[in-house]
């Protein structure tokens, strides 16, 4: 089955906004910002939940659809 092309587009906003934190927060790390690097890696750990909760909803949705 396809899934539902709006859940697609903002699991993969997700996603990337997933890639750009853990890029910033290491980048933070290097340079020594530690409180940055620290709340870019909160908000990583608050998306990656998200993510997995827009991957099962859309799951449950297919199961609905058979």
């Amino acid at each position: 089955m396809k899934p539902s092309k709006a859940n697609f587009f903002i699991l993969c906003a997700v996603l990337f906004l997933n890639i750009v934190c853990t890029h910033f927060m290491v980048q933070q790390y290097f340079f020594e910002n530690y409180v940055n690097s620290l709340i870019f890696g909160a908000m990583n750990i608050v998306l990656f939940p998200f993510a997995l909760y827009i991957y099962k909803k859309e799951r449950k949705q297919e199961r609905e659809r058979l």
